[in-house]
């Protein structure tokens, strides 16, 4: 896959109040983003001129057409807002809670967007976890829709192949943020994350490890069972079979 550039482009990253999000704003504003859509909850302005606050919580229809409505074009769409909370998986509760951010907010704004990013041959960079991948035991319903998010980029990234709409999935290891704060793990710090992920996006790298840990996993990714089932399914879909 051709390497894409942030440089010049318009950009919506979701839950950018502060952590990763943050990041990314700043990082998207310091490789020359011309536009940078901040989708939070509760909007704050921004001292960068570049910079539109907007209303967006991922769980509301009403916010993700009205963010839809507002934005006429987009070249880069990065679904970062999140929900994680320790649970034990005692209830559905706190896993349909999770699943409606990290799972069903992700699907409502891409499918929201994707008239936007098909005209521009843009962008969608899912904000995924290495608990997609191998949970953390105190944050289980946190994998569980991670994981399910895994699959949905998965199934974009073949979907949305002829609308020229390419599709990025992020496995981070713990950032440094309120998420996980108290959790005792080594933490990569939210610009050191933001900078590799837009490495990664920039490269045309279809899954993305940007920090020490997950790192770990990137090695043997790209030729391991997984990508390489998913190559078979795509060749098969592609085929029509």
């Amino acid at each position: 896959m051709a390497g894409r550039t942030i440089a010049d482009k318009t950009v919506l990253v979701t839950g950018a109040n502060r952590g990763l999000g943050y990041a990314l704003v700043t990082e998207a504003l310091r490789r020359g983003a011309g536009t940078v859509y901040a989708g939070m909850r509760h909007p704050v302005p921004h001292a960068d001129p570049r910079v539109a606050a907007v209303p967006l919580d991922v769980t509301d229809p009403a916010d993700v057409a009205a963010a839809a409505a507002r934005i006429d074009a987009l070249d880069v769409l990065v679904n970062n807002a999140g929900l994680c909370l320790p649970d034990r998986l005692d209830g559905r509760e706190t896993l349909e809670d999770h699943l409606a951010v990290n799972l069903f907010g992700l699907l409502a704004v891409s499918t929201a967007f994707i008239p936007h990013l098909s005209r521009a041959a843009g962008s969608i960079v899912n904000v995924l976890s290495l608990g997609a991948i191998a949970p953390v035991p105190v944050m289980p319903s946190y994998a569980v829709s991670k994981a399910a998010a895994a699959s949905l980029t998965q199934s974009q990234r073949a979907l949305l192949l002829a609308a020229g709409v390419s599709v990025h999935g992020v496995y981070a290891g713990p950032i440094d943020t309120d998420m996980v704060r108290d959790l005792d793990l080594p933490k990569a710090s939210p610009a050191e994350v933001a900078a590799a992920i837009l490495d990664g996006y920039e490269a045309g790298a279809e899954d993305i490890f940007p920090d020490a840990l997950s790192a770990g996993a990137a090695s043997g990714w790209d030729a391991g069972p997984v990508k390489t089932l998913e190559r078979t399914n795509l060749a098969m879909f592609a085929a029509g079979v």
